[in-house]
């Protein structure tokens, strides 16, 4: 989709729904407050989502086994955030990242590698068997968890915040804590690599040809099947990425946690359009943003607002905001 096709009109959703929570909170400094943190949820949401968007879109793979990236993902991390203690129990935000970074690494390739495995034994025998593809992977996820247990035990297991990145800023009278602007810097990164990987380099291409038309691109040479892992691999290491920051966010990780997510996850896909990575970022906006300010004003209707506010979209666009291709 270039600049001169893109419709603007999905993008206006997050604000507006912004500026209808100002009147009902009525406090600006709350309003704030509640805007960042739905922001930051919604950006660690989507850097879960953005892999599986592209693996739903290309490969038509409903894998509802991603959960277990997300949970190793976030183990990895408290493995090595807790071999690092020099640097998390610092005050220096700068220091923080020293150990934050390299765990964010390790939990991506960990999580990657097993995605890879993932791919060949569970889902390859699959492929175009939607029904065995979730029940397959859904089993596939429960394993996953099951092995967590074994590896770090049942248990839940705290993951606090470095020292730096606990706290808040004050901008007036509103409080935005720290980490939360720490977490839509890291998801407009992702956001940003991912655009610009899809728009300007001859992979991207190859991805968005992929989803578009997969016959045509084989015809042409290329070899789909590799690109097929190679995306999958990259929404595992994402998924491990997006479960450091999720279990940053919680402060504590379960084996279980993947599994919680999951729901979001897919609803931020339905709302975006099957392989739409702006359309994941706009959906997973508008979940953090809409959690959170429901949280606040009704906590009871606060676990259904999602799934109202899917419904409200698709009978708005029945194939999401932006889609890439026709089911």
């Amino acid at each position: 989709m270039t600049t001169r096709d893109l419709d603007y009109k999905p993008l206006l959703l997050v604000p507006v729904l912004a500026l209808i929570a100002l009147p009902l909170i009525g406090s600006g400094s709350t309003w704030l407050t509640l805007t960042v943190a739905g922001l930051a949820m919604g950006m660690i949401i989507f850097i879960i989502a953005s892999g599986l968007t592209l693996v739903f879109g290309l490969m038509d793979v409903l894998n509802f086994g991603h959960g277990v990236f997300i949970a190793l993902g976030a183990f990895v991390a408290t493995s090595v955030l807790g071999a690092m203690g020099d640097y998390t129990g610092s005050g220096d935000i700068w220091r923080n990242l020293m150990a934050v970074v390299p765990a964010m690494i390790v939990a991506m390739l960990v999580a990657g590698a097993v995605g890879l495995a993932f791919e060949r034994f569970i889902v390859r025998p699959v492929y175009g068997q939607h029904l065995k593809q979730i029940l397959i992977t859904m089993g596939g996820m429960i394993i996953g968890e099951e092995l967590i247990k074994v590896i770090w035990g049942p248990q839940q297991i705290p993951l606090p915040l470095p020292g730096g990145m606990r706290g808040s800023w004050l901008i007036g009278e509103a409080a935005v804590e720290k980490y939360r602007v720490v977490a839509v810097i890291v998801g407009a990164i992702v956001f940003a690599a991912l655009a610009w990987t899809l728009s300007r380099t001859k992979v991207g291409l190859l991805i968005r040809a992929g989803v578009q038309d997969r016959e045509m691109v084989e015809s042409l040479g290329y070899r789909i099947r590799r690109l097929f892992v190679g995306v999958f691999v990259v929404g595992s290491a994402l998924a491990g990425l997006g479960g450091v920051m999720w279990g940053l966010y919680q402060q504590n990780v379960i084996p279980q946690m993947g599994a919680q997510v999951n729901i979001l996850i897919f609803i931020v896909i339905i709302i975006g359009g099957l392989g739409s990575t702006t359309g994941a970022l706009i959906g997973a906006l508008l979940v953090g943003l809409m959690a959170n300010y429901t949280g606040f004003l009704a906590p009871k209707v606060a676990l259904f607002s999602n799934i109202a506010l899917m419904v409200a979209v698709l009978l708005w666009r029945p194939q999401g905001v932006y889609p890439v291709t026709n089911r």
